[in-house]
């Protein structure tokens, strides 16, 4: 098990038993010894939609009532509604779910009763796992107090009250439904403010989808979609429900830090926090603050900390892949819109069309508005962990390793090493190579001033990546 950019990550296989009880017996260890809570308070679980999901929620749910907890199962639902109503009560929770990863992956998102576990947390779990491996022997499932309906109720009421009533009259709306926890939710959202809302892609078997590096198999079936059923977007989220996927009349879907940049106009924030890997142009497209990170949640929470700990309001933070967090209380339309501290998709999802309705023009138009430097972004599955590291560190090594490897593009202008290497070419364009954090996948980020230059540029950029490893064979 290996903890990533959001999370406890590993194959289901392994997961499933032992894994599961020993981390969240380690966590109900690391909360009761920290003060985050004590003998017999309530913990919140939920779970995705994948096949391992619910023998995995059983068996932490065992573990945490052995450990001294009163676990509530939340059941299937998105990770930011679990993590809301752990806010409103004050309680620590897990959400049980591999996010986008393949589904033969799968994971564990810890939350203390003030939201995301830091990377502080993350090492003291996974030192208390270490200190219990060879004594924890009972692995015994259990289960707990349904509280589904009630979770799922307040983040709707939360989100049918975003807008104004019926702001979103008039669109025609696809929901991409495939296996997101959140399908059924975003139809009764969309609905409430009046859009049409069209069901489309349900599965009953888990589908991984990225809403980072969106496959061409999820683009060919919105841009069939699209024109098949007249709509004015298309919506979905990954399996968790954190991170959004808007398409555009067209099937053609928008990058998911133009999402975060429209929801941060929309709340009008003074502070904005966001990784590295976000589009460069972000700066200049509103009135507020920047400031870069690492690429994770727990990066872009502890950024947000601090905008508030220096005495800034109105703070929210975004991540390349759509997920939009928000650190304080802002007021929308005369209303109030209580922080939530961790990724969400309905905010940046309902800001877009909204933008598009108050606009009264194509979304697309809407999208292209904003004049980003072209992005694209994508990834090399089964891309072996050893191999990302030997790459980056030959790349790191020195500055001729990284001219050499890149002479085939172009020159180098100047890097940037805060997550990956991020090199801004001597054209002016950017490529960035990073290893995911969660997962055995090499990613490739880049920026150029067309869109056909910039998905050159990513081809140009993965197949060295790919000729890189091959040669080590």
């Amino acid at each position: 098990m290996k903890f990533g950019t959001s999370g406890l990550r590993g194959l289901s296989v392994d997961l499933v038993g032992r894994a599961s009880a020993l981390y969240a017996t380690a966590f109900a260890n690391h909360l009761l010894k920290s003060g985050h809570a004590k003998r017999g308070d309530l913990i919140l679980v939920g779970r995705d939609f994948r096949e391992s999901s619910p023998a995995i929620s059983a068996t932490c749910i065992g573990a945490l009532k052995r450990a001294g907890l009163t676990p509530i199962d939340c059941g299937t639902l998105p990770t930011p509604a679990l993590a809301l109503y752990g806010l409103q009560l004050k309680t620590a929770s897990l959400m049980i779910t591999g996010s986008h990863i393949p589904a033969d992956r799968n994971g564990i998102k810890f939350y203390r009763p003030d939201g995301e576990i830091d990377k502080q947390d993350e090492m003291a779990i996974s030192a208390e796992a270490t200190a219990i491996i060879d004594t924890l022997l009972d692995e015994t499932p259990g289960n707990a107090e349904n509280r589904t309906a009630q979770t799922e109720a307040l983040f709707l009421e939360r989100n049918k009250a975003l807008l104004p009533a019926g702001s979103l009259a008039g669109l025609t709306i696809g929901v991409y439904q495939h296996s997101t926890v959140a399908r059924d939710l975003f139809d009764q959202v969309l609905a409430h403010y009046g859009a049409r809302v069209v069901p489309l892609g349900r599965s009953e078997s888990f589908i991984p989808v990225d809403t980072e590096a969106v496959s061409t198999e999820t683009i060919s079936l919105m841009k069939a979609w699209a024109p098949e059923h007249g709509l004015d977007a298309i919506v979905s989220a990954d399996g968790d429900g954190d991170r959004p996927l808007v398409a555009d009349e067209t099937g053609e879907p928008l990058r998911g830090d133009l999402l975060g940049l429209i929801a941060a106009n929309f709340l009008g924030a003074d502070v904005v926090v966001t990784p590295v890997t976000s589009n460069s142009g972000i700066e200049a497209a509103g009135s507020y603050a920047v400031t870069r990170t690492r690429v994770g949640s727990p990066y872009v929470i502890a950024g947000m900390d601090e905008a508030i700990a220096a005495g800034k309001a109105n703070v929210m933070g975004f991540e390349a892949n759509g997920g939009t967090l928000t650190a304080s209380r802002f007021t929308v339309e005369g209303r109030p819109f209580d922080a939530l501290p961790t990724r969400d998709s309905f905010l940046p999802i309902l800001a877009t069309l909204y933008a598009a309705a108050q606009a009264k023009k194509p979304l697309s138009a809407v999208a292209g508005s904003y004049r980003l430097p072209f992005a694209a972004a994508d990834r090399l599955e089964n891309f072996p962990v050893e191999t990302s590291a030997a790459l980056m560190a030959s790349l790191r090594a020195s500055d001729a390793n990284l001219a050499g490897f890149l002479a085939p593009i172009a020159g180098v202008a100047s890097k940037s090493d805060i997550d990956g290497l991020r090199v801004t070419l001597a054209d002016g364009r950017i490529i960035h190579f990073r290893p995911s954090g969660n997962a055995p996948e090499m990613r490739c980020y880049v920026e150029a001033g067309s869109e056909s230059e910039a998905k050159a540029l990513l081809e140009q950029g993965l197949g060295l990546m790919r000729a890189w490893a091959n040669a080590r064979i």
